[in-house]
């Protein structure tokens, strides 16, 4: 009878941890919860995120990755950022550090983005609330890759311009 007993016990103690794990609420998915509890709104999902995450990790070559994207379409009404700041970091973390806060002079639109180290690459938290609504994005990026496109962007516009209309100081005509 008590080796009966075992097993439930067993099932229980081996249960407990995934549940708090689950429920600890760390991460893109803790951060929408959070949001969508605090602010009592509703995430809407891409369909199909994890074959566009795979789709454009291929056609990047490995530059970008773990993709995923949630929108709130009503993310309006009275706003305090820096509530929203701290339950935004509260919820990331300790590994995620903010790198940009910006604001509007009158406080309804806010932007966020975090940044931590992930190996070789690196992790892109971006959250955009602009009065209307407020999208949040989690992406994963070579920084070499990256670094390439940028370049690769940067030439293609300096080889667009035509350098006969850029003045003695090297600026674009108005």
């Amino acid at each position: 009878m008590k080796r009966l007993l075992l097993i439930p016990v067993c099932f229980v103690a081996l249960l407990v941890p995934v549940a708090v794990l689950a429920g600890g609420g760390e991460g893109f998915d803790g951060v929408v919860r959070t949001i969508e509890t605090r602010y009592h709104v509703h995430a809407t999902r891409i369909p199909f995120l994890g074959l566009i995450s795979f789709v454009s990790r291929r056609a990047t070559n490995d530059g970008v990755s773990k993709i995923h994207v949630a929108e709130f379409e009503q993310f309006s009404g009275p706003f305090d950022g820096e509530e929203f700041n701290d339950l935004v970091q509260s919820k990331l973390g300790p590994r995620w550090e903010r790198v940009i806060r910006e604001t509007s002079k009158n406080g309804d639109s806010q932007t966020l983005i975090f940044m931590r180290p992930e190996g070789s690459r690196m992790g892109l938290f971006v959250l955009d609330a602009d009065g209307q609504g407020l999208n949040v994005v989690q992406v994963s990026v070579d920084p070499d890759h990256l670094s390439e496109s940028v370049d690769r962007y940067e030439h293609h516009h300096r080889d667009s311009v035509d350098h006969d209309t850029i003045d003695a100081d090297g600026n674009l005509p108005d």
